[in-house]
This record gives structure tokens, sequence and C-alpha cells, in this order.
């Protein structure tokens, strides 16, 4: 079939006729193809959101006999990124046999451990709650999405009235069903009794289309989302505003951001009364038009509609009352202004759980918004790591994408609390939970390090990373940094270039930190060069360069992590990576040990003085680090080579004979002694830890 459909003008046709041609007739493959180009536009269907399906005749391995199976996307997965790992393939007949034991609503929960029992591909993905809502229509394939637009429709006063306004007699309309095997019979008796519909909304929820073949099941459903795109962007071109019209002015975009900067530390802090969380920041054109209008005031109390977007948002957020133009440098005094507003929405929080819990209810979560608001300046959303916040972010747009075209068709409504809550504390919600994996040391927690475009800062920015931190990488040559930058996955770092002697520059750095990820818990100054020379051919510039690098740009990086870790209140780590130079006395090392000896006093002064903030200070003192260690590409090298009588080629050997422990020490040493003082000495400040495969002349007792 050619590409003769592409001129959508609200959704993305993303279909590529030689990439699916390439697949043959391979309908899974076919059907995880559609699957990813629907989950790339978030108009469709968000992260994690909505589910696949296509089904298939195969041989059954026990009988020899040709059947039909199912293959949908199993639980916890994302369309968007879904693989042949993440589908679960099912007997179809075995499925729909389930009618026959299935005994009601309250027999919902029972029915998912059923799905078990259904399983032909023994390498299945857990099936989702969503497997019957597929198995017991007839159809190839089949789409459920969460599509802005339908969702609109669905969550509109009126909704099946419009649907019928929208699509005639060619879609079928159900109400809101909480999602389950019955939902399933519901989608099948509305087929029944609607002979010939291409598709269905659910009440309050989203869509299911069909096709044939995967091709006309991805026209269909992008056709139906145009649809009703169009209808709602002729509504409010005829209603020529919405929202009400705007309240707020936004602030300038650089005015913004400097305001997010000042205030995400301290939300973070307040977010993070029971569990530390990662922040996010969002200013879009579209989240502007929502938080600044008239019907703000009115909209955001009354949650959000589709599970999949309460599930992450929480029912409501937290708008705030601050005024955009606010002075917000006192920290302490925007903090008495903020906390009163966090105590009235836990407490809320709290009653909308005792109001509406049951006797087998799992137990109350974090009462913390996730989604704030600051009309003016922006979107704020917090959660367990970026990945979440940002997600839980998209989604909240969603949601004002919903509200937006509900409130231009006719006016928006929300799920009812207890229909909510029922979702949000379902037990098979919590079961999902607590399967998900452990989580790691660093989890939660942001790492800015120095000197991280390679060499000891991007090893330590490795290990802190594979320990669950964010990272933000810094040093001062942006092509190192990008490079270093690309080898992480999205959601995990961010770079700025930071000139550690500048405090201007360091201060930009902070600030991107701070937006990206909301805060800052540990520092890693790892940012560096050496010289090596004897007192006479020691020139000021040498002296100065150190001291400006290693002194004078540790006490700026302290002083501004200390401000914004106080406004977190969540304490923090700094750690100076100095050197053995700095405890050993040895020929041709005035400026560089005296400079690695200011680092490590610094630590025990700033230890001595953070304490009572719970920031602890401690040093790591490498040596002989010559593989991989960017001090040891120019003249340091060539210095400690004549120091010692030995030619450069030599250094390697010379420097691992030399230690008790007869090993060559790497950079991914200094950054485990690093990772052992942020992710396991939690009670240790003011210390020292040398990683120098033993060093007699450099003990410190």
């Amino acid at each position: 079939m050619e590409n003769t459909t592409k001129n959508f003008k609200h959704v993305d046709y993303l279909w590529d006729e030689k990439k699916a041609n390439s697949l043959g007739d391979n309908q899974v493959e076919l059907f995880l193809y559609r699957s990813n180009i629907l989950g790339a536009d978030l108009r469709i269907t968000n992260y994690g959101g909505g589910n696949t399906s296509c089904k298939t005749i195969e041989t059954d391995p026990l009988t020899n006999e040709k059947v039909e199976v199912m293959w949908v996307k199993g639980s916890g997965g994302d369309i968007g990124t879904l693989t042949r790992s993440g589908i679960a393939g099912l007997y179809t007949k075995r499925l729909r046999d389930l009618k026959n034991v299935y005994n009601g609503l309250h027999d919902e929960d029972r029915m998912v451990g059923l799905f078990n029992h259904c399983i032909y591909d023994l390498d299945s993905k857990a099936p989702s709650i969503d497997t019957p809502l597929h198995g017991l229509l007839p159809f190839k394939h089949i789409d459920h999405l969460h599509p802005d637009a339908l969702i609109a429709v669905a969550a509109a006063k009126d909704s099946e009235k419009v649907t019928k306004e929208i699509w005639g007699d060619t879609m079928g309309w159900v109400p809101w069903q909480k999602p389950g095997f019955d939902l399933g019979l519901q989608l099948e008796k509305c087929l029944a009794d609607n002979p010939g519909i291409r598709g269905i909304v659910l009440g309050s929820h989203g869509l299911f289309t069909w096709g044939d073949t995967s091709y006309e099941c991805y026209m269909n459903s992008l056709e139906v989302i145009e649809m009703a795109s169009d209808y709602i962007a002729k509504k409010i071109k005829q209603n020529g505003s919405v929202f009400g019209g705007q309240k707020v002015e936004s602030l300038p975009k650089e005015e913004r951001l400097e305001k997010a900067a000042q205030l995400m530390p301290l939300l973070r802090g307040l977010c993070s009364s029971e569990n530390r969380m990662i922040g996010h920041f969002s200013d879009t054109d579209v989240v502007m038009e929502y938080i600044n209008s008239n019907d703000l005031e009115r909209l955001a109390p009354m949650g959000t509609s589709c599970p999949d977007h309460f599930l992450r948002t929480k029912i409501q957020p937290l708008v705030l009352t601050l005024d955009k133009t606010e002075d917000l440098t006192d920290a302490q005094a925007v903090l008495k202004k903020l906390e009163p507003a966090f105590e009235v929405y836990r407490q809320e929080y709290v009653d909308y759980y005792n109001t509406c819990k049951k006797d087998n209810s799992p137990a109350i979560r974090d009462a913390n918004p996730v989604i704030i608001i600051y009309p003016g300046v922006g979107m704020f959303s917090f959660s367990k790591d970026k990945q979440t916040t940002r997600v839980a972010s998209e989604f909240y747009i969603n949601a004002i994408n919903v509200m937006r075209g509900a409130e231009a068709i006719t006016s928006y409504t929300s799920l009812p609390r207890q229909e909510a809550f029922d979702i949000e504390y379902w037990l098979l919600e919590e079961a999902k939970l607590q399967r998900m994996p452990k989580e790691k040391p660093l989890s939660r927690k942001v790492a800015f390090v120095t000197g991280a475009g390679g060499g000891i800062g991007k090893a330590i920015a490795d290990k802190l990373a594979a320990e669950g931190a964010n990272v933000v990488l810094t040093d001062i040559n942006e092509a190192s940094l990008i490079e270093a930058n690309a080898t992480y996955k999205r959601d995990v770092s961010t770079y700025a270039i930071c000139d550690v002697t500048n405090t201007e520059s360091i201060e930009k750095a902070y600030k991107k930190a701070v937006i990206e990820f909301g805060g800052i818990d540990i520092v890693v100054h790892s940012a560096g060069l050496a010289i090596s020379k004897a007192l006479e051919d020691t020139t000021d510039k040498d002296w100065n360069i150190l001291q400006n690098i290693l002194v004078k740009g540790q006490f700026d990086l302290a002083k501004q992590a200390t401000a914004i870790m106080r406004k977190q209140g969540l304490g923090g780590d700094y750690i100076s990576i100095a050197s053995k130079n700095g405890l050993v006395a040895g020929p041709n090392n005035v400026a560089y040990g005296t400079a690695k000896a200011a680092q490590q006093h610094m630590v025990r002064l700033l230890a001595a003085e953070l304490g009572k903030d719970h920031i602890r200070v401690n040093t790591v003192n490498p040596d002989g680090v010559i593989v991989g260690s960017k001090i040891w590409e120019g003249a340091w090298a060539e210095g400690r080579a004549k120091a010692n009588g030995i030619t450069v080629e030599e250094l390697p050997a010379f420097y691992a004979k030399r230690n008790l422990l007869n090993e060559i020490i790497t950079p991914e040493d200094i950054a485990n002694g690093v990772f052992s003082f942020v992710g396991v000495l939690d009670k240790s400040t003011g210390n020292i830890i040398n990683v120098d495969g033993g060093m007699a002349n450099a003990f410190v007792r």
C-alpha cells in the first residue's frame, strides 16, 4: 500500500513503507513497529500509557494444531520502546473461555491471576490488566491509546452525544469503567450492538481502534484522532479563547529560569519531607497558557480524568500563591510562605485517603505534591528519579490538553474521587509497585563533578551514575563534555561548561544543575592540573594557576553548593580530589604540593563548620594514576620522571612498584574511593582516604 495520506494536521504520520516492507509478513514485528511509531508522538500516548496487540495463527506445541495467539503489550511496558521481550503471547480461546468463570466486578483481581493459565509463549512478559480488552474483541490488530483529543472528548460533559456528533454511527461509546475483565465485556457488547464501527471511545479514559493489518489499524487510529483534534480546533476558534483567557502575564524567559533556579531547591526540600525527590521544570507555551489563565483556580482542583495521568501526577497539583515578582533571594522568608501551602496539601491528601480507603487498601503513600504550579513562572514536578518526574510533567501537559479540549467542546469533567482512589490504591497497582527493582544506593541524588570531560572526573561520574545518581558533568572543554555526556542514557546526565576559577561560571553551572534536577546532593571537585618544577623554575603564573583552580576553585564551589544544600535542608556531600602530594614532601613540587595541602586542610575546616547542616566534607587522595589520567598527558609526566631520575616510559612501572601492594592505580579506583564516602560511609566527615596502593610516607597517622 502506498503512503497516500500524510497530511495530518494534528498528529505525526510516521509509517515508513520501506521499513515496514523489510519486516515482510511478520505480523508481530509489524505490530511492534506500529507500537513504536504511535508511542513516538506524545499527543497520541505518553510514556507507559496505552497498549497495542495483534493476533496470529501459530502451531500449538502440545497438539500440533493451528491456534490463534494474541500478542499484547505486557504489564509496565511502553509502546514507544516496546520490543519482543516486552509482550505477552496468550491463547485467544483460553482467554475468552475465562468468561465462563468470571463472577463479576468483585472478581477482577482473581481474573488477572488466571491470565497466566492462558499463556502460549513461555517467554511472555506478565500480562497487564488490559489484556481482556484486546482478547474479547475479534480484530487482528488493536490499538488502545490515550490521545489528548480523544480523552478531551471522553472527559467532556455529554461525551456520548459529542462522540456521535463527531463520528456519527461509526464509533461506539462506553461509560467510565475501571480497567479489567468487565470492561472487556463492555467493549464486546458495544461492538455486538454496533456492528461495523471503527472504534470505541471509553468515557474519561481513552480510545480503542482496530484494523485487519497493522497499517490499516495505524491509519484508522490516526484518522479517528485527527477528526477529534480538528473538531476541537474548530471549537476553540469559535470560542475565541481558552481557559477563560489570560489572568497573569508570563515573566520573560530568562527571568522565569532565574526564578525557577532560586525556588527549586526550596521546593525540592519540601517535597522530600518523606522521600528525597528529583525535580523537573517546564515553561512551554502549553503550560504557560494554562497556569496563567482565569480558569486555573477552577480546573486545577478538579484533578485529572485519565487513570494514566493521575497515577503519575497525583489527582491534583499544588498551585502556589506566590506573586511572580516575589523576591526569592531570602530563602528563609520564602520558605515560611511555602510551608503552609504544603501542609494544607498533605493534609488534604491524607483526608482523601482516609475518606476513600477500604479495609484492604495499601498503606498511604507519600502525601507531597508531584506537580507544582507557579503562575507567571512555570510548572515544577518532583518524583523519585528524573525519568519519572519528567514523565509526570508530560502527563500533566497531556491533562492540560485534555482540559483545554473538553472546555472547548462543552465543559471538563473529572473522575469522582472514589473512582480515582480505587485506581491509585488498587491492589494490582500496589503489586506492580512492589515488583519494581530495588533502588540503587545513590538513587534520588544529584552529583556535580568538575573536570568530568575525561580522566578521573569522568570515571567518578560513571561510578556515581552506575550507583543511581543523576550526574552533572562540568569542564572547561565543551567538546569533551559533549562526548562524555553522550555516553549516558536519557534522564541520567547533563553538562555545563564550568571554569572553576570564575565565580560566575560556577554559578551558571549550578543553576543548570538545579533547573535540570531540582538541586544538588554531591559535589566532587576533580578539576585540576599538575605542575612539577624546582623552586627556582616555578613562576608566579605556575603558583597562581594552581591556587586558583585547586584552592580558590574548591572554595567557590563549596560556598555556592552549601547555599543550595541549605535551601534543600537535606544535607549533602562535598568531596575534594586532592593528592598524596599534599601529605608528603618531595622535590620539584612546591606549588602543586602546597595547593593540595591547602585543599586537604580546607576540607577539615569545612567539615567542622558544615556538620550542623549534615553536609559531610571529605578528601580522596590519588597517587600514581597514570593510565587514563589527563594530568599525565603533558609536562607533569616529564617533571615527575626527571624528579625520580627515570624516563617517561618507565613511569607506570615505577609507580606500580613503589606502593606496598604493588598495584597500578586507575581512575576507576579513585571513583570507588569517592563512592565509599557518598554511598557507604554516611557518618564520616573531615576524613581522608588514600587510594595509592599503600604509601607508608602518606599514612595520616
